[in-house]
C-alpha cells in the first residue's frame, strides 16, 4: 500500500527524509517517456505525497512541466521543499485527483502529455503515528489523508449501522470475517467509543478463529484497508479520477497507473480495457472512425515489481502498473 520506502541518510524525522524509493521508478518513467521527450510536454503527477517520481520525472525530462496534485497539505509543504529548485517548472496544487479537469481548467492547459497516478498511501502517512493509517503501531483513529475534512476512521467505527460496517469490511477489505468483526465492534463500541488503533487491532485478533489468523500476515491489515478507503472515499474518487485523467490525455500521451489492492487494479484494468476496445456493433464490415479503440494498452496485463525492487523496498511487494496511450480523440 505505501508509496515510497525510506532510505533516509542524514538527518532524523520529517525534514531530513530527503531520499525515499518510490515503487517502480524506472518502469514508470520508460513508460511515460515517449509522450514527454517533445517540447511544451505537460505531466500530471496525480498522487505527489513525498515527491520522489515528480522529481525524477523533472530530471530526467528537463524540458517538461509537471503539475502535481495532493490533498495532504503536509505532504504538499514537503514536496514544495523538495521540488523547489525546479522554480516554475512545478505547479503544486491541493486538490484530489478526480478534480484533475477542474485544476488544468484553472492553469489554462487544454491537454496533458503524460499522466502518473501512484494510489495507496504515502510513507510518510504511514510512518507518521498520529495519523493512525498503520496497524503496526498505537495511534489515533483517523486515517483521513486530508485532515481538514471528512470524518475520521474512529466517527465510521463508532456511529455506522452494523450492516453497514460489514459492507465495508466486505467490499473494500476482501474481508471473509466480517460479520464477525463487526459483531465485536458493535458490543464494544457500546461500552467505550474507540479512539485509537491498537485497541482495534487486539478486537479483531480476539475476534478470529485461529484458522484465520495463520493467513495473510496481520489480521487487522483488512479491516485497516477497509475503513481507510471508505474515510477517503478512494474507489469512488478513482472510478471518476482514471476516466477524467484518459480525456485529458492529448493523442500520443501516455499514463502509468500504480495500484496496490485487487479493487483498485480492477477498476484501471475495466477502464484501459474499454478504451482499447471498439464500440463498433457486431457484424460491421468495416468499422467506422467514431467506433476505434481511443487507447492501446502499453503493459500485457499488470506489470509487477522484480524481487530487487521488493527486497530495496518491502512496500513495492503488492505494486501492480498498468500503461495505455491515447491513439484517437473520443468521438463527437
Amino acid at each position: 500500500m505505501g508509496r515510497e520506502a525510506h532510505s533516509v541518510e542524514g538527518g532524523g524525522g520529517r525534514e531530513g527524509q530527503s531520499r525515499h524509493v518510490p515503487v517502480m521508478l524506472q518502469r514508470c518513467l520508460d513508460l511515460l517517456a515517449p509522450a514527454l521527450e517533445g517540447p511544451d510536454a505537460v505531466v500530471v503527477d496525480c498522487t505527489l505525497g513525498l515527491g520522489g517520481h515528480s522529481e525524477a520525472l523533472l530530471e530526467r525530462f528537463p524540458d517538461v512541466r509537471l503539475v502535481a496534485l495532493d490533498r495532504d497539505k503536509e505532504a504538499l509543504r514537503l514536496s514544495g521543499e523538495r521540488l523547489a529548485p525546479h522554480g516554475e517548472r512545478a505547479t503544486l496544487v491541493h486538490a484530489v485527483y478526480d478534480e484533475l479537469p477542474e485544476v488544468l481548467d484553472r492553469l489554462g492547459i487544454a491537454r496533458v502529455q503524460g499522466v502518473l497516478f501512484d494510489l495507496g498511501v504515502s510513507s510518510m502517512q504511514l510512518d507518521e503515528a498520529d495519523r493512525g493509517f498503520a496497524y503496526a503501531q498505537d495511534a489515533p483513529l483517523d486515517m483521513r489523508m486530508d485532515q481538514t475534512t471528512g470524518v475520521s476512521a474512529a466517527e465510521v467505527l463508532n456511529t455506522y449501522p452494523p450492516g453497514e460496517l460489514v459492507r465495508i469490511l466486505r467490499a473494500y477489505g476482501e474481508e471473509k470475517q466480517a460479520k464477525r468483526i463487526v459483531s465485536a465492534i458493535v458490543r464494544e463500541r457500546a461500552k467505550e467509543p474507540f479512539t485509537t488503533s491498537a485497541r482495534l487491532v487486539e478486537l479483531i485478533r480476539d475476534a478470529l478463529p485461529q484458522a484465520a489468523k495463520r493467513t495473510g500476515g496481520n489480521p487487522a491489515k483488512r479491516t485497516f484497508q477497509a475503513l481507510r478507503i471508505e474515510v477517503n472515499g478512494e474507489l469512488s474518487v478513482l472510478e471518476r479520477a482514471i476516466p477524467a485523467a484518459v480525456r485529458t490525455l492529448a493523442v500520443g500521451g501516455r499514463i502509468a497507473v500504480l495500484s496496490y489492492h485487487s479493487l483498485e487494479d480492477r477498476l484501471v484494468k475495466q477502464v484501459f480495457a474499454a478504451g482499447a476496445a471498439t464500440t463498433a456493433p457486431p457484424g460491421l464490415p468495416v468499422v467506422p472512425e467514431r467506433y476505434q479503440p481511443r487507447l492501446k494498452l502499453l503493459t500485457r496485463g499488470a506489470e509487477l515489481p522484480t524481487e530487487e525492487e521488493i527486497a530495496e523496498n518491502r512496500r513495492a511487494a503488492p505494486a501492480r502498473l498498468r500503461g495505455a496511450q491515447r491513439i484517437r480523440e473520443d468521438a463527437e
